[in-house]
């Protein structure tokens, strides 16, 4: 076992989750983290370092979560903690600006040329928030496209059939949010050009689209990979009817590849959005694209946007430390095969026991349904096996193996995983497979 002092008997971590659930609803600051999707009370971390998390009972897991993402270099990576230590001694605020912040700036413009200027925010919420104003302010128009089951935030306008968390918790939108709200906001599924060609060109939407928006490879619906015409044909469309293509990037930046997923696809979108990795685990957002666009946010042109925290130098030295250390060479390509070797371990495993699988991979995200396939979206994505996804993750869970609580997330390998952690963890969810099917 990785762990194999082990047990699924956590005293500390129950008695943290009834304390917080006395604090915070559901007990957690963030819904997908209660396990709602897989069931039993929330494990409760104490620290991380390189591949490894432990909990406050003292059991140690290989961590496939990652924070959801940021961490593509493992727990408290030396460099950049002191990096981040020494920002920190300096000021954790200011409240004005900063070099970190055009250091950062610079190193994310020539990795995505595509982003000319850009502004940094906290939250991938407010990324994609402010992207969607900066695209509605520079067409004069309303209406906004979103992918079926696409996750890009919880403002009130995006949670119009979103994935992630809202997916796990059977959520089709949100309480709260009104028909107002949503009512310019046309969902279509994802890989779906007949749909996409079908909204464009409608009479009701003619001249009324401001943007598309779109996870380039989504990761909240579980990991879905674009057909090969699917972006190139989005890209076309948005040009012949006037409208933005956004890419939502808060996932796939820096993480697909050093250009994100547009680097990957070759597809150039209009603004971009960003967050996770280029904060190195510490709450960050960014929007930016072309010069044209970005020229109408506030003070140089009317589309208001501000935040107080933005551009926060503690988060942008360890933006910056993470970004530096991605330009060592063949770092993309290793964790690309250590990836790769992963899932097609789990194909082989799943294959042995007779279970129904659809695995892959983009860079160091990887995903996993539980169902024959293929899966090109979110309607797809729900015919996979939930309820033998979460036997799984507990079992490996016990195996000493940390999975996200939800069968429609997407998982990521970091450089701080080594052959022989792959090795470990195949091995592990091998049987962690064969317990949760025997059930």
């Amino acid at each position: 076992m990785a762990n194999a002092g082990i047990t699924s008997h956590r005293p500390t971590s129950d008695s943290l989750y009834d304390r917080a659930c006395q604090l915070f609803p559901g007990g957690v600051n963030s819904p997908v983290r209660a396990f709602k999707g897989v069931g039993g009370k929330p494990v409760f971390i104490h620290s991380g370092s390189g591949a490894h998390i432990q909990d406050v009972d003292g059991n140690r897991y290989l961590d496939f979560l990652g924070s959801w993402g940021p961490l593509i270099f493992g727990h408290a990576d030396p460099d950049i903690v002191a990096s981040i230590v020494a920002a920190a001694s300096q000021g954790t605020s200011f409240g004005a600006s900063t070099q970190r912040e055009i250091d950062l700036a610079e190193r994310i413009r020539l990795a995505m040329p595509s982003i000319e200027r850009m502004r940094f925010v906290s939250s991938g919420t407010e990324a994609t928030m402010s992207a969607l104003r900066a695209a509605r302010g520079f067409t004069g128009r309303t209406k906004l496209v979103k992918i079926d089951g696409g996750y890009h935030g919880h403002a009130d306008t995006l949670l119009a059939s979103a994935g992630s968390g809202a997916l796990t918790l059977g959520i089709p939108g949100s309480a709260g949010v009104t028909a107002a709200s949503v009512a310019d906001t046309l969902v279509v599924p994802f890989n779906d050009l007949e749909a996409m060609e079908a909204v464009f060109s409608a009479e009701a939407n003619k001249d009324q689209i401001a943007a598309v928006i779109v996870e380039p490879i989504p990761g909240n619906m579980g990991l879905v990979l674009p057909r090969p015409a699917y972006l190139p044909r989005l890209r076309a469309l948005c040009d012949q009817y006037g409208a933005l293509l956004i890419f939502d990037e808060v996932m796939t930046g820096f993480r697909v590849a050093a250009g994100g997923a547009q680097e990957r696809l070759g597809v150039r979108p209009d603004l971009t959005t960003l967050g996770k990795i280029i904060g190195g685990g510490f709450p960050v957002g960014a929007y930016g694209g072309r010069a044209d666009l970005m020229k109408r946010i506030a003070p140089e042109g009317p589309v208001y946007q501000a935040g107080t925290l933005s551009g926060n130098p503690v988060a942008m030295a360890a933006g910056l430390a993470t970004l530096r250390e991605t330009n060592r060479s063949g770092f993309y390509p290793t964790l690309e095969r250590r990836t790769a070797r992963l899932v097609d371990g789990l194909r082989s495993a799943a294959r042995r026991h007779g279970v129904p699988i659809t695995a892959g991979h983009a860079g160091s995200m990887w995903g996993v349904y539980f169902a024959q396939g293929p899966i090109r979206n979110y309607a797809d994505a729900k015919t996979a096996d939930a309820k033998l996804f979460a036997r799984w993750h507990h079992a490996a869970l016990a195996r000493g193996i940390f999975l996200a609580p939800s069968a429609f997330e997407a998982g990521f390998v970091s450089s701080a995983h080594a052959d022989a952690d792959i090795d470990c963890t195949v091995t592990e969810l091998d049987a962690a497979l064969a317990e949760a099917r025997g059930m």
